[in-house]
């Protein structure tokens, strides 16, 4: 049996990490063109990557009853991030900032941010009450 291809049918391993579903082999040596395609629209820079939902909710809590919208997860540099911040609250008509690696928008904006999120592409998951 070849090192570097598992055997069909196999569930789980460690010892390659992500294996293409069609030949068996690593994604890295994969021979598969819709595989190689698929790693590259990944690789893209400002393309919604990865297997992680963006993490989507309404927050109050140390912030003297305000509410604040704050989305987590977004798989973006810092530059890319502060760029969709402000596009997300010119489309709120709200202010807000970029607080390490999340979104912080003033206000209840969840529903129109979900929807704006996932029209660009992105998984949206909404998290708490």
């Amino acid at each position: 049996m070849n090192a570097a291809k598992p055997p069909r049918g196999i569930v789980y391993t460690t010892g390659v990490g992500r294996v293409c579903p069609e030949c068996g082999r690593p994604i890295a040596s994969c021979q598969c063109a819709a595989m190689r395609a698929q790693a590259a629209a990944a690789s893209t820079p400002g393309a919604p990557a990865g297997d992680h939902p963006v993490r989507l909710r309404r927050d109050r809590q140390d912030r003297r009853g305000k509410t604040v919208t704050v989305l987590e997860g977004l798989p973006l540099t810092a530059e890319r991030l502060a760029d969709l911040a402000s596009e997300l609250k010119r489309k709120c008509g709200a202010g807000g900032s970029v607080v390490g690696a999340t979104i912080e928008i003033q206000g209840d904006h969840v529903a129109r941010l979900e929807e704006e999120l996932v029209r660009r592409g992105y998984r949206v998951k909404r998290v708490g009450a």
